[in-house]
């Protein structure tokens, strides 16, 4: 099953230390991935930034507004315990323990009012009280939603200009990825004795096997078919190199399985967008975050013997 979403986890968390026993939250890990029967994939999976799993991520929030509502105590540095307040709320064994449950609870609607840095409070910003994502969640789904809008904004872009420049971007952007810049355009032909071949790279900057490029700019909705694709496999037939269909377009399934079969590589419109704004190609950086934690090795130095 998909990782739960934070508050799916509220009373799953309460349960698991229904005991009244101090629990370390790594053990906590364990005890509902066991319970929720999470694979292997399902705890592996990454937040889109990298610095956590979703599982624990998850886990870590959901305990944080169950403190926040009282219902959990953490007695000591990474450890949870229930309290008479949830104890209380398991007996009552409501159906489902969420944000909108806990504003019962006067310290829990004190932490969704609580002033932000800007003098506004975090109900007036939208915070769980109004979706199930945690303010991780919520950032990162934020965060991909930008980058869609820009990738659209960057393909309409990219549409302006002409075939033959959109050769050389495409050749420029795979040199900002790594490869080996040979040529591109009419020095391709001539390189490579094809008019079939639009660009040619370097597998690496050292040389070792190359790469041949077919870059198409053609029309968004256009749909990209296997005859392409079979006039392009003709095309490098012989030349002891791979393939690389480049478009802004999209393809049809029937061009994909064919392409798969011969070792080509498809890049399409939506792609290219993303790749230009992986490598930071015709991208500038306009605003950034840090996203902070506590150090608990440095918090450490502070305990109390």
């Amino acid at each position: 099953m998909a990782v739960p979403k934070y508050d799916e986890l509220m009373k799953p968390l309460l349960e698991a230390v229904s005991d009244e026993q101090t629990y370390k939250i790594k053990d906590i890990y364990a005890i509902l991935a066991q319970q929720l029967k999470l694979n292997s994939d399902d705890l592996s999976e990454m937040l889109p930034s990298g610095r956590q799993t979703t599982f624990h991520n998850r886990i870590g929030w959901a305990k944080t507004y169950l403190k926040k509502a009282g219902l959990l105590d953490s007695p000591a540095r990474a450890t949870i315990k229930i309290t008479n307040i949830g104890k209380n709320v398991l007996q009552e064994n409501p159906k489902k323990i969420d944000s909108k449950y806990l504003e019962r609870f006067p310290s829990f609607r004190n932490f969704e009012s609580a002033p932000l840095s800007n003098g506004e409070t975090s109900e007036k910003q939208g915070t769980a009280k109004s979706t199930d994502l945690t303010p991780d969640d919520q950032l990162e789904e934020a965060y991909k939603q930008i980058n869609v809008s820009l990738a659209s904004d960057l393909l309409n872009e990219v549409m302006k200009i002409s075939p033959y420049t959109f050769e050389k971007l495409v050749v420029d952007l795979l040199s900002k990825m790594g490869y080996g810049t040979v040529a591109y355009g009419s020095y391709a032909t001539s390189a490579s004795g094809d008019d079939g071949i639009d660009g040619v790279i370097m597998e690496d900057k050292l040389g070792f096997s190359l790469i041949y490029i077919q870059a198409k700019k053609w029309a968004q909705d256009k749909v990209v078919g296997q005859p392409e694709i079979q006039n392009f496999v003709g095309a490098i037939a012989g030349k002891h190199g791979d393939g690389l269909f480049v478009t802004t377009a999209k393809f049809s399934q029937k061009a994909k399985d064919y392409a798969q079969m011969h070792h080509i590589i498809l890049i399409d419109g939506e792609k290219l967008a993303n790749l230009m704004i992986e490598y930071n190609f015709c991208v500038s950086v306009h605003k950034t975050f840090e996203i902070k934690d506590i150090d608990t090795d440095a918090m450490s130095e502070y305990q109390d013997e």
